[in-house]
């Protein structure tokens, strides 16, 4: 209960409205590019690839421009995941970020169900897996390719970085593009849970969903995982664990028992990664936390 402690503010709430409206309006603009209006023809054109990734992209590029300053813009259940384990979120607002995205998935979908002629609504964008490759393989392909993308809103949204002069949100939405150019006859190209629960929801087609959850989740958290705590390493952070543990000749790390400790052995689980960012960082809420532009 705890972690729930400061869910009761008003810039809780406006962040995770934000980021239903968010996911209402990406996965209504974005799943409008799979419906084919020529499905009643005699010989219907096949889907235009190229359009839906440039839609899908540009959707989630804009999507972050307009939210991220309120929420964050993550827009997706395997980002989120990630932020909460590099502890850039609480869990709390990871949880209700999750459910919000959810639901403002399903309004989208519902809603375009509801706007789109039955006779040209097909599968209304529900993504499946291509029956020529096995449920492994699909996994691995929503695993690489949800890699790339939280990859992408980790280097780009790194406040420690001062080599980067592009817009962080268009990044972000060609990484999108780039992994649906090569994914959707894969698997449809996911890469975003919610985005696969709002369509399956509304047809209550829920064939193979878990690799939907499994693979994004899996992917986004290892991609956090190494850009975190491998490539690009907090240096204050990792200073302060020196001070904690040295080596001994026999390589066995030991608590060093001293009162200048900064930090004392016992409190590692407290280390504030907000702290690095206490100074002007347009990623800090009031609150303390850490947002992803994403």
């Amino acid at each position: 209960m705890v972690a729930f402690k400061g869910i009761w503010t008003k810039s809780f709430w406006r962040a995770v409205s934000g980021e239903y409206a968010a996911s209402l309006i990406f996965v209504l603009l974005s799943l409008g590019s799979t419906i084919n209006w020529a499905a009643g023809e005699d010989n219907p054109p096949p889907a235009d690839l190229v359009l839906i990734s440039l839609c899908f992209g540009l959707s989630i590029a804009t999507m972050v421009q307009c939210f991220g300053h309120i929420s964050g813009g993550h827009i997706n259940p395997a980002v989120t995941a990630a932020m909460v384990i590099t502890r850039k979120l609480s869990l709390a607002k990871g949880v209700f970020y999750v459910v919000a995205q959810c639901l403002g998935a399903i309004t989208g979908a519902g809603i375009l169900y509801a706007v789109t002629p039955a006779d040209v609504r097909g599968s209304l964008g529900v993504t499946m897996v291509n029956s020529k490759i096995s449920l492994g393989h699909a996994l691995l392909v929503e695993l690489f390719i949800t890699f790339e993308l939280v990859f992408t809103i980790f280097a780009t949204c790194d406040p420690r970085r001062t080599d980067l002069s592009g817009s962080a949100s268009l990044a972000i939405g060609f990484a999108v593009a780039i992994g649906h150019f090569f994914a959707i006859p894969y698997t449809g190209a996911s890469m975003n849970p919610a985005r696969s629960f709002g369509p399956a929801m509304v047809t209550l087609n829920f064939d193979n969903h878990w690799v939907y959850w499994l693979g994004p989740v899996l992917g986004g958290i290892l991609a956090a995982a190494l850009y975190e705590y491998l490539y690009c390493p907090d240096p204050e952070v990792k200073q302060k664990l020196k001070q904690v543990f040295t080596k001994e000749l026999t390589g066995k790390y030991k608590v060093v028992e001293s009162d200048e400790t900064i930090i004392k052995p016992g409190s590692i689980h407290n280390i504030d990664l907000a702290e690095k960012v206490e100074k002007n960082d347009p990623f800090q809420e009031s609150s303390g936390e850490v947002l992803s532009s994403v």
